[in-house]
């Protein structure tokens, strides 16, 4: 049995202060990271478990805190002006992540030449735009990000990256047509890219929170697919890092 150790980690972006949490076992040094960017209701109880699920394989798991001072939202109506506010300045966005990730390099139990990059719903559209922009990741998995937030300008990407995205067949926030936009994008910068799709799927499969939303045409939990997207999750980190305990 693992027996993990969690500490808060603070740092800054300009004026807002972020309070991220580093999950690995004890007595960790150097390993290979996750940095978890999570989904737009923020750093909360159900991303610190999957921090931990992660670490539990082997590795050290950063929790980024992109919405800052460990905000978390509780309902759909308190999303939008979040999101807005990062979709409408890009910039601060990206670098948003981008200190995340320096942050997390930064640790000991980091190895800082071994980091994924792995995010839900906005977190995963976060993964996406850090990776396109030019942060050197050895992958980045992104599950059911929404693909009508991003850029398709792949030019400055890391050739070579890794890349995993799994979507729901019929979410409308990631269209067929938007899925052909990215495939033609990451062909066009060569990322190892794989994408896995799932049938009579929506928006946000994975949040045990979406069972009781309003919109299931919009956003559903679907737990078998949940339980598919995070074996494919392990899978790739394993063949990424063969020798952590989840290989």
């Amino acid at each position: 049995m693992v027996t993990l150790s969690q500490r808060d980690v603070e740092y800054r972006l300009g004026d807002t202060l972020m309070q991220g949490i580093l999950v690995a076992s004890e007595g960790a040094f150097e390993l290979p990271t996750v940095v978890l960017l999570h989904d737009a209701f923020g750093l909360g109880a159900d991303m610190i478990a999957i921090a931990e699920k992660i670490a539990a394989l082997g590795f050290s798991v950063f929790g980024a805190d992109v919405w800052g001072n460990r905000t978390t939202l509780k309902a759909q109506p308190e999303i939008g002006p979040y999101m807005g506010s990062m979709v409408g300045n890009r910039p601060e966005w990206i670098a948003r992540v981008a200190e995340a990730h320096r942050t997390a390099a930064a640790q000991p139990e980091v190895d800082a030449d071994s980091i994924v990059l792995l995010g839900y719903c906005f977190g995963g559209s976060s993964a996406l735009e850090f990776v396109r922009t030019g942060g050197q990741v050895r992958g980045v998995i992104a599950i059911h990000p929404g693909l009508d937030i991003l850029e398709f300008d792949w030019s400055a990407a890391n050739a070579g990256t890794a890349a995993l995205v799994s979507l729901g067949a019929i979410d409308p926030m990631a269209t067929s047509e938007q899925r052909a936009q990215l495939e033609r994008a990451l062909n066009g910068a060569d990322i190892h890219w794989e994408l896995t799709l799932y049938s009579h799927t929506v928006h946000a499969f994975t949040s045990v929170k979406a069972q009781f939303s309003p919109k299931p045409e919009l956003f559903n939990y679907h737990p078998r697919n949940a339980e598919r997207a995070w074996n494919a999750t392990t899978r790739f980190l394993s063949e990424l890092f063969p020798q952590t305990s989840g290989a």
